[in-house]
């Protein structure tokens, strides 16, 4: 038995409640991963885990050994990146998600950068607006925008999104300009709804101007889940769009969309970069999260303290 793979074994069925779960993300068979976690529990001569039909818990004997393994496996880590010039060259794979119109717009024109400077770190890159299970799918961390609502996840307060309402030429010669947020209530108004991962709904806007605050949802016939379809449904005249600023202002220079309501505010939104709990921050990780918080204060700066 191999007592690091056995570790790791062990570790990814803690943090995945399933064998099955545990063997996809090591990439290895439910059997090896069985196996390694019995052969284990014989050395160790205690039992790690309760098994039943349906799920696996940790013991009180399994729950104080993975807090002890998983300090172990980080500095294993950190051990091997520090040989050599690792020290200054973190390596390894990194498995991270991002929101689409941010890895187009802002990551990968930036990318080239962050590949000369770190050369060895592997990024194995997810782009979506969907919500994803760190634990199990075993991903390093996630950007996100909005308020996180998963309080068990560790998070930093990255950036503040600049927001603005516009429409496409095309939609406002159809429906006529808005002159006030509240005629998108009327029903010949449309906006195209965003429905948000966490919700799966379109939820309303904020705006205020001169002491006046408004809520304003509106009504659609689109909804769709992906910052880059909402963006291009906008450009086809489907409706009013809210949208950050950086996605907005290319296409607002060239006349492709217009600005509305601006003398109007909307709360700016969060970006966050987002990990698991209870796991050591590895170099390559840590790297990469200042990396993002650099990216962001150049693009986007935190406009006021959220926490950590």
């Amino acid at each position: 038995m191999d007592r690091f793979d056995a570790m790791k074994a062990f570790a990814r069925v803690v943090e995945t409640g399933s064998f099955t779960k545990a063997a996809d993300t090591l990439h290895v068979s439910k059997t090896s991963v069985t196996q390694l976690v019995q052969q284990l529990e014989a050395r160790l001569r205690v039992r790690l885990l309760n098994r039943t039909t349906r799920k696996v818990n940790v013991t009180a004997d399994g729950a104080a050994y993975y807090e002890r393994v998983i300090r172990l496996l980080a500095d294993l880590d950190d051990a091997e990146t520090s040989l050599s010039s690792a020290s200054a060259l973190p390596r390894g794979r990194l498995r991270v998600d991002v929101p689409s119109p941010f890895a187009r717009l802002i990551l990968m024109p930036a990318l080239p950068a962050f590949h000369a400077r770190y050369p060895d770190i592997q990024l194995d890159m997810g782009v979506s607006d969907r919500t994803v299970d760190l634990i199990g799918e075993n991903v390093d961390c996630v950007v996100r925008g909005g308020e996180l609502t998963d309080q068990s996840l560790m998070a930093r307060h990255v950036g503040d999104l600049q927001l603005g309402v516009y429409a496409a030429p095309s939609y406002l010669e159809r429906a006529g300009t808005p002159s006030h947020p509240r005629d998108l209530q009327d029903t010949h108004h449309r906006i195209v709804g965003f429905l948000w991962a966490r919700t799966g709904k379109v939820f309303p806007y904020a705006m205020h101007c001169d002491g006046e605050r408004i809520n304003v949802l509106g009504r659609y016939v689109l909804s769709v889940d992906d910052g880059n379809a909402y963006l291009a449904a906008g450009l086809a005249g489907m409706g009013v769009l809210w949208l950050p600023n950086y996605m907005a202002k290319d296409h607002a220079a060239r006349g492709e969309l217009i600005p509305l309501f601006e003398n109007w505010q909307l709360d700016p939104m969060p970006m966050y970069i987002a990990f698991p709990p209870n796991r050591h921050v590895s170099t390559k990780l840590r790297v990469f999260i200042e990396w993002i918080a650099e990216l962001m204060a150049d693009q986007a700066p935190v406009l006021g303290r959220r926490g950590t």
